[in-house]
């Protein structure tokens, strides 16, 4: 749980603390809603699966919107992408650990690794444009 304070302090230098906090509280739902929705398949409850899925996949959009009003260079569509295709992968990952599945496991998180790369590289491209760096 400290991403989201690195990603805020980070964010606070070119979006302002407020933003950087709107950024934090976000991610902190995610993550916290990512580990409800563990919870409840590890104890087989479909239905509390079934909707901290969907609000995982609203946080999800709930950030994409937020990222893409920050800066003009962040699109809403890329954001949404990005983040949807992390889900899938990071839920595939769950449901290969629970099943015992770690060979698979393993090579997802290391599509989920090179993901989380690729919307690092989205996220300082933007910035690095938006700034002129």
């Amino acid at each position: 749980m400290r991403n989201p304070s690195d990603f805020g302090n980070v964010l606070s230098y070119f979006y302002g603390p407020q933003n950087a906090k709107k950024f934090k509280d976000l991610l902190s739902e995610h993550l916290s809603i990512a580990g409800n929705l563990v919870n409840a398949a590890k104890n087989g409850n479909n239905e509390e699966v079934k909707k901290y899925e969907q609000d995982w996949y609203a946080n999800a959009a709930e950030i994409a919107d937020f990222l893409s009003s920050l800066n003009p260079y962040w699109k809403k569509e890329d954001w949404n992408a990005l983040l949807s295709d992390h889900l899938n992968m990071t839920e595939q990952e769950a449901v290969n650990r629970l099943k015992g599945n770690y060979a698979e496991d393993i090579a997802i998180y290391d599509s989920i690794e090179n993901e989380a790369l690729k919307m690092a590289d989205y996220m300082a491209d933007g910035i690095l444009n938006q700034f002129g760096y």
